[in-house]
C-alpha cells in the first residue's frame, strides 16, 4: 500500500472548510504525494480562526475525489468512538474504497473526549483501553459473531455482516508505548523526536514487543510524522507554525485540559526559538530534503508531512519541483 521512501501529506481540518480541504488533497495528490493522512478530533488545537469537523465523514467524500491511499493520524477508539463502530466505519471504507484505508490509533488527548462528558484517566488505562480496542476491532473484521469480556469492554454476539482487513498503525510517542505497539499493531506512527532517539529508544522497543508476537521490527510499517514551516521569508516562516505552539508542551497531552481557548493561551508562552528547535522551519528545499532522509536513514519506511505556509500554492509547487523529485529519482536510494 505504502511503497518504501514513500511521502504523504498532512491534511488538516482544524485549518480549512471541508471542500476546501478536498481542493487542497487534490493539490496535493498532483504534487506527487502518496498518501493523504488526516487528523481525528472534535476539538482544535487553537480557538482563533479555527474549524472542525468529522474526520471518518470527510474522509469519505474526499476519496471520491483524491485516488491515493487515506490514513488517520490518529482516531482514538475508546471514549466517543466505540472499537465496534469503528470497526464498522472502517471495513464500510474499504468495502467502498479498496486498499487505500488505513487505520492509525492512539490513546488520544482530553480535547475531543472531556468535551462529550468521558473521563481523563492516567495513561496505563487509555493504554488499556487501545490494547482491548485493537483486540475488538480484529475480530470483528474477521466476520461472524463476537463474544468479547474485557476489563473496559464487552460487546456480546456482535457481527457486523461484512468483513475486512485494514492495517492498523498504533502510535507510540515514547518506549513503554512503543513495546505495545510491536505486539499489538501493525506498524507505528511516531512524531516529535530526533531520528537518534526514535531509532534507540522507538525502534528498539518496537522489536522488543513486535517479538512478544512472532514478528520482527521488519514486520511493523514505520511511519513519521514531519511538521514543517516553509516561507521564502525566515521569520515568516517561524510564525506559520505559531498556532501549534502549545502542542510542544507536554502538559496538554497529560492533562486534563480540553478548551481549545486555553490550549491557545498556553501556547503563547513558547517562544519563536522554541518553535525553531521543533519544527523545521526553511526558505528553501534543502532543509526539508535533509530532514527527511534522516528520518529514512534510520528506517522509517514513510513519511507523511504538515506544511505549514501562508502560501499553499508556493509550498506546493517546491515540493512538487524539488523536494519529491529527489526522493523519486533513480539515483537516488
Amino acid at each position: 500500500m505504502l511503497a518504501k521512501h514513500s511521502i504523504g501529506y498532512n491534511t488538516v481540518p482544524d485549518l480549512a472548510d471541508p471542500k476546501k480541504l478536498i481542493q487542497i488533497c487534490k493539490r496535493a495528490e498532483k504534487a506527487g504525494f502518496d498518501a493523504i493522512w488526516v487528523p481525528d478530533h472534535f476539538h482544535p488545537w487553537f480557538n482563533t480562526n479555527a474549524v472542525e469537523y468529522n474526520s471518518w465523514v470527510w474522509m469519505t467524500a474526499a476519496m471520491e475525489h483524491v485516488k491515493i491511499p487515506f490514513g488517520t493520524a490518529v482516531t482514538v477508539p475508546t471514549y466517543r468512538y466505540h472499537p465496534a463502530i469503528t470497526a464498522q466505519a472502517f471495513a464500510t471504507m474499504q468495502a467502498l474504497y479498496g486498499d487505500r484505508i488505513i487505520l492509525g490509533v492512539g490513546t488520544g488527548e482530553a480535547m475531543n473526549e472531556v468535551p462529550l462528558g468521558f473521563p481523563w484517566p492516567k495513561y496505563p488505562e487509555r493504554r488499556d483501553r487501545l490494547i482491548e480496542s485493537v483486540e475488538i476491532i480484529r475480530a470483528l473484521w474477521k466476520g461472524g459473531f463476537v463474544n468479547y469480556d474485557g476489563k473496559y469492554y464487552k460487546i456480546k454476539g456482535a457481527n457486523l455482516y461484512i468483513t475486512a482487513d485494514i492495517p492498523i498503525i498504533m502510535s507510540a510517542m515514547g518506549p513503554r508505548m512503543a513495546q505495545i505497539v510491536g505486539q499489538y499493531g501493525d506498524g507505528v506512527i511516531t512524531a516529535g523526536k530526533t531520528p537518534e532517539y526514535l531509532k534507540t529508544e522507538i525502534f528498539s522497543n518496537l522489536n522488543a514487543g513486535a517479538k512478544k508476537s512472532g514478528k520482527t521490527l521488519d514486520d511493523l510499517l514505520k511511519i513519521v510524522e514531519i511538521d514543517v514551516g516553509y516561507d521564502e521569508d525566515y521569520d515568516r516562516a517561524v510564525q506559520t507554525c505559531r498556532k501549534w505552539a502549545a502542542t510542544i508542551l507536554t502538559e496538554i497531552f497529560t492533562n486534563n485540559i480540553s478548551d481549545p481557548r486555553e490550549i491557545e493561551k498556553r501556547g503563547e508562552g513558547v517562544t519563536d526559538e522554541q518553535l525553531a528547535e521543533v519544527f523545521p522551519i526553511a526558505t528553501n528545499e534543502e532543509e526539508f530534503i535533509k530532514r527527511i532522509e534522516q528520518y529514512f536513514d534510520c528506517g522509517f519506511d514513510h513519511a507523511y508531512l504538515m506544511i505549514n505556509t501562508f502560501d499553499d500554492e508556493k509550498a506546493f509547487s517546491l515540493f512538487e519541483k524539488k523536494v519529491l523529485p529527489y526522493f523519486k529519482s533513480d539515483n537516488k536510494r
